[in-house]
């Protein structure tokens, strides 16, 4: 289930424009109400071709009583269904769409990364004038010089925080 921090995330909507950028592939983001999300890992609740993975004619949504796929179901194209996300190993066909946004972000928020995985280097595209936000419980080591305004909480508080932060410091 969503967690606050989803919540949270979705109701910012009704004060800025958002765009989540997630490493995540289970649809707790649009469970929560938000409505522009780029999934770089992909999604498990679709499915696509073996054979030709990112091809949208191939990637079906599944209802919950179609979660379970089997050897034997078949895309469109006659190739093994598959679940539609990035293995170990692949490209992540949503890094461009991902870095197109970040080039045009006020505020970037990164929250509950190690900022040791590929999507870390996301922070080397945002815009110079741009605020950078960390919500992380734990202390996090960014590599940047880039000033951080870290909020070492988990995701639920942290949101929270960043929330009044954003709605008191004129971003609105």
């Amino acid at each position: 289930e969503p967690n606050r921090g989803h919540e949270l995330l979705a109701e910012l909507e009704k004060d800025f424009q958002v765009t989540i950028v997630t490493q995540n592939i289970d649809n707790l983001h649009e469970r929560a109400g938000s409505s522009h999300i780029i999934h770089l890992h992909g999604e498990l609740t679709k499915v696509c071709s073996s054979r030709d993975p990112n091809n949208p004619h191939y990637i079906k949504e599944l209802k919950p009583e179609e979660f379970e796929v089997k050897i034997g179901d078949l895309a469109g194209d006659g190739s093994q269904l598959r679940p539609f996300i990035v293995w170990f190993g692949e490209s992540v066909p949503e890094i461009e769409t991902a870095i197109d946004w970040v080039e045009k972000a006020d505020v970037f928020v990164i929250i509950g990364t190690s900022m040791n995985v590929y999507p870390a280097g996301l922070l080397n595209y945002v815009p110079r004038n741009a605020e950078i936000y960390l919500i992380d419980p734990k202390p996090v080591d960014v590599h940047s010089s880039r000033p951080i305004h870290v909020i070492q909480k988990g995701a639920s508080e942290g949101v929270a925080e960043l929330r009044e932060k954003l709605l008191t410091t004129n971003h609105a």
